[in-house]
């Protein structure tokens, strides 16, 4: 009986040290599974967060929804290495040729004959005297390269010619089919602004500052492009709020052509 009695006295306390044994695993349980969810969660939101300045980057808005590269939007390659000064002795080369060029042209009004007459007529001088004189002063005569155009870049360039200017000619026919007023009134607009600079100056002035400015705006922009694009987005805002405005009042009453009217049936 006694035996019984201790017994019993002892099986509560054994259960208490068991529950509280219990309780401690399962405190231990959960804050390990809490470390855990937190640590996931931590890394959760870390590639979050490194993800967010590409996607801050995505949204930011370039000129004209440009997405590529200026090089690749002046086409890449060795054109662009020149418009972009990457190679800046073909770049300089290339600028100051066209500068001299105008000089002669539009400044002391030479004639592009005249020039060339009297280029070639120095030059075939030079190497007649030269040549002739050789045999008096016992020298060996000088070494006239002969000069052949190839085929292949010439049929690339005809074949580049030949795409664009059809792609010149369909743009001209879709503008005049009348299916789309927007680019019906940009091509007004541009060649209406080309008339007056037309008239203002001559073709070969208007063919020099359009190259000093292919040498120059790309450049700038493309080093101060994230200075630029905020002030071109205020730009394209307010044209386009002002292009809906005419639209709305101009451009909804006039008659749409035979095409566009297809189109929508």
């Amino acid at each position: 009986m006694a035996d019984e009695h201790k017994h019993a006295e002892s099986s509560p306390a054994v259960e208490v040290v068991e529950r509280e044994s219990l309780m401690e695993k399962l405190s231990e349980k959960i804050h390990h599974k809490g470390d855990s969810s937190s640590s996931d969660d931590e890394n959760e939101k870390k590639p979050s967060s490194s993800s967010s300045p590409r996607s801050l980057k995505s949204k930011v808005y370039r000129l004209f929804g440009r997405e590529r590269p200026v090089h690749k939007v002046l086409g890449g390659g060795k054109p662009a290495d020149i418009f972009m000064w990457k190679n800046k002795k073909m770049s300089g080369g290339v600028i100051g040729g066209a500068t001299v060029a105008w000089v002669l042209f539009e400044l002391m009004e030479y004639h592009l004959l005249t020039l060339l007459c009297h280029v070639m007529i120095v030059a075939l001088a030079v190497l007649f005297l030269w040549s002739n004189a050789t045999m008096f002063i016992h020298k060996s005569p000088p070494k006239i390269p002969e000069v052949h155009i190839p085929e292949e870049p010439l049929l690339q360039l005809a074949s580049g010619l030949r795409i664009e200017i059809n792609r010149g000619f369909s743009s001209l026919h879709e503008i005049a089919s009348g299916r789309d007023i927007k680019k019906f009134l940009s091509a007004i607009f541009g060649l209406w602004v080309l008339s007056i600079l037309g008239g203002c100056c001559s073709f070969l002035t208007l063919a020099y500052i359009a190259l000093v400015l292919l040498f120059t705006v790309p450049l700038i922009y493309d080093k101060y492009e994230d200075k630029i694009d905020p002030y071109g987005e205020k730009a394209m805002a307010e044209l386009k709020k002002q292009y809906a405005v005419f639209d709305a009042k101009v451009l909804s009453k006039i008659p749409r052509g035979p095409l566009k009217n297809k189109k929508k049936d």
